[in-house]
């Protein structure tokens, strides 16, 4: 089957768990959510499982799979968290990255200048996704970026939806400006105090992605089929 396929019915089920069109708790039915989506229940299967190992459903005998709550302060503390392990990926990518994980960071860096300048959240985010990976690399840590990776699966759809926040787009890219030239400049502290900025969301950023969410989630769910 497409990756792109999988990748697209696991988006829209996280955005319908995080924005509580599928309650916590609730069962999801393949059946119905081949029927809801325009698909086959082999993608389904595939998108669940990979919502499972990204702690957003649990798949229980007899019952499939079941939406797990995350509250707000659950939100914030894996926000919190995901700070500390990106800023440290990024001192230790200052420190000793290669010229080819340079040459890897600016790649991404310039994709995502091109998906930020045609407004595209969806398509930013995944060009942000590689962004981030290029500085999880250069930390040339391998403990360290399987935490990151698995933090950041956790946050995903989170981090997406942030994005639509008015302004977020420009201003995110602005940070990588800045992340790219101290990753440059070899200066880990600025990297990391930078880094840690970018992602924690509090005060304002987090009370507009709290906001986020509840207005996609007094928005009726709409039914979408994915080709």
């Amino acid at each position: 089957m497409p990756v792109n396929t999988v990748q697209t019915l696991r988006d829209e089920i996280e955005n319908g768990i995080v924005t509580g069109d599928f309650k916590p708790g609730s069962r999801l039915d393949e059946t119905q959510l081949a029927n809801r989506y325009g698909v086959s229940r082999t993608p389904v299967r595939e998108a669940l499982m990979q919502l499972s190992a990204s702690g957003f459903v649990e798949i229980r005998p007899r019952r499939g799979a079941i939406v797990v709550e995350i509250g707000p302060q659950r939100l914030y503390e894996m926000f919190e968290v995901m700070a500390e392990l990106e800023g440290l990926a990024g001192a230790l990518a200052a420190r000793r990255c290669s010229e080819a994980d340079r040459e890897a960071i600016r790649i991404a860096h310039t994709q995502c200048a091109k998906s930020a300048a045609n407004g595209e959240t969806d398509a930013y985010y995944y060009d942000n996704e590689v962004f981030h990976r290029a500085i999880y690399k250069a930390s040339h840590s391998q403990f360290l970026a399987e935490q990151c990776l698995a933090l950041h699966r956790r946050l995903r759809p989170f981090r997406r939806l942030q994005l639509r926040v008015r302004n977020r787009l420009p201003s995110s890219y602005a940070e990588h400006d800045g992340i790219v030239q101290a990753i440059f400049d070899g200066d880990a502290d600025r990297t990391s105090s930078l880094l840690r900025s970018h992602i924690v969301v509090q005060g304002d950023r987090f009370s507009d992605l709290i906001a986020t969410l509840k207005l996609h989630t007094e928005t009726p769910p709409q039914e979408k089929r994915i080709s």
